[in-house]
């Protein structure tokens, strides 16, 4: 599939979404968040996508936020379109895993984009941070609100208002990133890599049920969240790949999984 400012290219059931103007360090406009969310829509659509690697072009940056000049000129009441957020949210939202490979820096809306994935791997030399407070702005695809979520609103607040710009080793340590590699790109993707290959070999109804409960829950008090489980697992336990789970298990041998 072709798209203006991303490449989209599912290889052996990984689906590599990569942020594609690595001359503007991956800046992005809204012409990109519509390929992203036009991306996700096709991404939930395809059976043969398992898992979702998203990363940018390039040796700088997974994205080094929002096209500047593109802001500057902005009418304000497009902000009410929520093109950003709309994006993100679809992504955050599709069924599948979404792993966020970053390389170089993921500030702004690379950042907020890193945040709606489910899990962020990074290289020693990677970068995160909400600056927009610089520009008298604020945080505008979800920022003010997954970062609060992954680290706490004490932090959320001290970076949000600060605008500081932190490496891969703090980030990792305050659970912005979940993973830390080499500083190069093939150490990176193959680590992500690595990771959605241990995810697909499990049950894709279950990770499915698995990512909706927790997705759900979490934005709920704990026994509407308890309730959303137990029909998820329900979900997971009509399913021939639960029976085909605990019997390899009891035989001993590697599951066979169909996704049914």
């Amino acid at each position: 599939m072709k798209f203006e400012n991303i490449l989209y290219e599912n290889r052996e059931g990984i689906l590599y979404l990569t942020l594609n103007r690595p001359e503007m360090r991956n800046a992005l406009t809204p012409a990109m968040w519509n390929d992203i969310r036009t991306a996700v829509q096709c991404a939930r659509e395809d059976d043969e996508v398992k898992v979702v690697i998203v990363s940018g072009a390039g040796d700088k940056a997974l994205a080094s936020g929002a096209d500047i000049k593109e802001i500057h000129d902005r009418a304000y009441l497009k902000m009410l379109q929520g093109t950003s957020s709309i994006a993100l949210k679809d992504l955050e939202d599709l069924y599948k895993p979404v792993i966020c490979a970053v390389n170089g820096y993921a500030l702004g809306g690379g950042c907020e984009l890193a945040m709606a994935c489910d899990l962020r791997i990074a290289t020693k030399r990677s970068k995160f941070g909400q600056p927009e407070v610089n520009l008298s702005i604020i945080p505008g695809a979800g920022g003010t609100q997954r970062l609060t979520r992954l680290v706490g609103i004490g932090r959320a607040k001290e970076l949000i208002f600060t605008g500081r710009i932190i490496n891969a080793e703090e980030a990792h340590s305050i659970g912005l990133v979940n993973q830390v590699t080499e500083d190069d790109h093939e150490s990176l993707m193959a680590a992500a890599e690595k990771m959605a290959k241990k995810i697909m070999a499990k049950g894709p109804v279950a990770i499915t049920m698995g990512k909706i409960a927790i997705n759900m829950g979490s934005e709920t008090d704990i026994n509407t969240g308890l309730m959303i489980e137990r029909l998820a697992q329900t979900v997971a336990f009509s399913t021939e790949d639960r029976k085909e789970g605990t019997a390899a298990f009891l035989e001993k041998r590697s599951p066979n999984f169909k996704g049914c």
